[in-house]
């Protein structure tokens, strides 16, 4: 028997290894990131670092405003981070990875304010109100 005659089916059909290669799936390849793709992010990202560093230090602003801005900060540095460190973009694995994140940022924004709005409203509902609490001091 020949090597011909062990990849080919009882129907005919050929099918040989020749054709693709054993580690190709047909996922593609995964991005790699080059040097000057890390000095960008590198470069943002110590930005995106010392700007709300030098508002907290300085003061300059509000407190609400400083907070804004650094929740802002971060949430770029975020998004900074996932494409120039972990090079997730929506045809990284076909578009998967990026699924995935959408669903995990979904699910712990949907965690995060259902927590902060049941923690709200049991404050609002279960403190005694200043009158109560001096009447019942009152009483005693």
């Amino acid at each position: 028997m020949s090597a011909d005659t062990l990849h080919t089916s009882a129907h005919g059909h050929d099918h040989g290894h020749d054709d693709h290669a054993h580690g190709d799936h047909g996922h593609g390849e995964a991005p790699h990131g080059s040097l000057r793709g890390y000095m960008i992010g590198f470069i943002l990202s110590v930005i995106l670092t010392a700007i709300p560093f030098a508002l907290v230090m300085t003061g300059k602003l509000d407190g609400t405003t400083t907070a804004v801005i650094v929740l802002a900060m971060a949430a770029i540095q975020v998004v900074v981070h996932m494409v120039f460190f972990l090079h997730m973009t929506t045809t990284a694995e076909g578009g998967w990875s990026f699924l995935a994140l959408l669903f995990t940022v979904i699910v712990i924004v949907i965690t995060l304010a259902g927590s902060i709005w049941v923690m709200y409203h049991m404050n609002a509902n279960m403190m005694p109100s200043p009158a109560a609490v001096t009447e019942t001091m009152s009483q005693q």
